[in-house]
């Protein structure tokens, strides 16, 4: 059992426990990645552009005192969570649908990468809605990151696909494969407003600014809009709220 932090908060509770182990900066995005496969400490630094190679190993270092992380014994230099470690799957999921509703704009240098939007097509993924739905996959290109994501009723499956990505475990395939096959080039905000439900100010069943279709059609986009969607969990702001107007009016 792993010790416990030796800065805590003097406090005997489950959050502050919690916040001890996982609450460092960057630590949560360490078991963000790592909840999409085991990775090498290199692959982590690649996702992980702005972290320091010292903090990354520090990071590292106390989740695996803190029983969330292990090294992989049959890759070198890799990691991966332990059973304690995934069971943060859900707290990290919720958390990605709460940072939705304070997204905003992209800041200057900030890139959405293959693990990241792994996790956010988890986040919105509507199973209720899926099951009424024929399978599908979904390919998305967000910048030189690409992901495939597979519906088959209440069943997801998101995995990064192209020449830069990291090897995953094999698939479970629906039985038989979809015919069905929507692809996108999207741009961030694009993917934002996708998922969030904007529409197209031109058409209401279009796709928005930013998203292209590269093989499928607008069928497949609306069934792609009811498969995965994150709402707000607060009011939105006078300016979204315009642009949903707009929207409406259209």
């Amino acid at each position: 059992m792993a010790t416990r932090a030796a800065r805590g908060f003097g406090q005997y509770s489950g959050v502050a426990r919690a916040v001890e182990r996982v609450g460092e900066r960057w630590a949560l995005l360490i078991v963000r990645d790592l909840l999409v496969g085991a990775r090498r400490y290199g692959d982590l630094k690649a996702g992980l552009p702005r972290i320091p190679t010292n903090i990354l190993a520090d990071r590292l270092k106390e989740l695996q005192e803190a029983g969330v992380v292990r090294r992989v014994p049959t890759v070198r230099g890799g990691y991966e969570l332990t059973e304690l470690g995934r069971a943060l799957e859900p707290v990290v999921i919720a958390l990605e649908r709460w940072g939705w509703s304070t997204l905003g704009e992209p800041a200057e240098g900030e890139r959405v990468t293959a693990d990241a939007l792994v996790i956010a097509l988890g986040a919105a993924f509507r199973p209720d809605a899926a099951a009424a739905l024929p399978p599908t996959e979904y390919v998305l290109h967000v910048g030189d990151v690409s992901i495939s994501a597979i519906v088959a009723g209440r069943d997801l499956d998101v995995a990064p696909v192209g020449p830069g990505a990291l090897p995953q475990p094999r698939r479970a395939m629906p039985d038989p494969v979809p015919e069905d096959v929507l692809e996108l080039a999207v741009e961030p905000t694009g993917f934002r407003d996708l998922v969030s439900g904007v529409r197209g100010a031109v058409a209401v069943k279009g796709p928005p600014p930013g998203v292209a279709i590269l093989d499928g059609g607008s069928a497949l986009l609306e069934r792609f809009r009811l498969t995965f969607r994150i709402d707000p969990v607060a009011p939105p702001t006078d300016a979204a709220s315009e642009a949903g107007d707009a929207a409406s009016v259209a």
